[in-house]
């Protein structure tokens, strides 16, 4: 869901967040590049159907041109070069543009600014997306994820936070990313807490979730509400720093982003996305990045949501 960057190594730098050390850089030197370079999508050819389903609007140029906002791992972040898009719908993204026979070019954004530039400046928005209702009347979506919430906090829950327990985050801290469904909820909780007379949530908004993170494990922020998959990448990137609280809540599936006009391309990018889940390629992608308990078995265009 949302997400400048602030690191050069998601591990490196939240260790040296607890040693209240300067952030600089970008990347990340964790050992993912490697994992990145391991995933083989050699096997992935062109499908002239499904590449002839795309409008010459997109692939006149031979380049599929996606939006992301890359610091949001392990679903797409910069490797050390500061350049090469890396996560699983990265892979995705590389494993579509096969499908379809173009090369494929990430161009990192920020995450608020992609679904209005889907449609001119980029081909497709890749970066996260939490497919509501909201957003489906304004763009086009085909699924290819299912993930929910979590709160996080620091290791052993020292202020003692119970985020299932009616108006227990009034009056709390909480870090979350920009323009993300996470925000939206948040913002309600706190209305909530307005309107029973409650102390307000005080809520911090932060361009990347790079520093969402780094607000909760150097204590700025009481929690952070997050994804799942990031959520659970970022307590494991953290080494026993952090924790999650309350289970997970808000399940949702998640998509990648067409023009509202362009039904050609969504109808070209499900069959593409469901071409990729039948023959295997899909769960090689998540298995390989940790994250196949989100995995869907069939791609839909503009599936029904709450």
């Amino acid at each position: 869901m949302g997400r400048g960057r602030i690191f050069r190594a998601v591990a490196a730098v939240l260790s040296l967040i607890v040693a209240m050390a300067g952030l600089a850089g970008c990347g990340t030197s964790d050992g993912l590049d490697s994992l990145a370079k391991s995933i083989d999508l050699s096997d992935v050819t062109k499908d002239e159907a499904i590449a002839a389903m795309l409008p010459d609007s997109v692939k006149a140029d031979g380049v599929l041109t996606i939006g992301s906002e890359t610091t949001f791992p392990p679903a797409e972040f910069l490797t050390e070069d500061n350049k090469t898009a890396i996560g699983y719908e990265m892979d995705l993204a590389k494993a579509l543009g096969q499908v379809f026979g173009l090369s494929v070019d990430v161009q990192s954004s920020s995450f608020d600014s992609i679904i209005p530039s889907v449609g001119s400046k980029y081909d497709l928005g890749m970066s996260g997306f939490t497919i509501t209702g909201e957003r489906e009347e304004s763009v086009n979506f085909v699924s290819i994820f299912s993930a929910g919430m979590v709160f996080i906090t620091q290791k052993g829950n020292p202020k003692g936070i119970d985020p299932t327990k009616d108006g227990d985050l009034c009056g709390r801290k909480v870090a979350v990313q920009q323009g993300t469904a996470e925000e939206d909820e948040i913002t309600e909780m706190n209305d909530d807490c307005v309107a029973a007379g409650r102390s307000r949530i005080e809520i911090q908004p932060y361009p990347g979730q790079t520093s969402v993170a780094t607000a909760v494990v150097a204590g700025k922020a009481d929690l952070m509400d997050v994804d799942s998959p990031v959520g659970d990448y970022a307590v494991k990137q953290t080494e026993g720093k952090l924790e999650v609280i309350g289970g997970m809540h808000g399940i949702a599936p998640q998509g990648i982003v067409i023009a509202k006009n362009d039904m050609d391309t969504a109808k070209a990018v499900q069959a593409a996305m469901q071409k990729l889940i039948d023959n295997g390629t899909y769960m090689k992608i998540l298995k390989a990045w940790g994250v196949e308990s989100g995995a869907i078995d069939k791609a839909e265009i503009n599936p029904k949501v709450d």
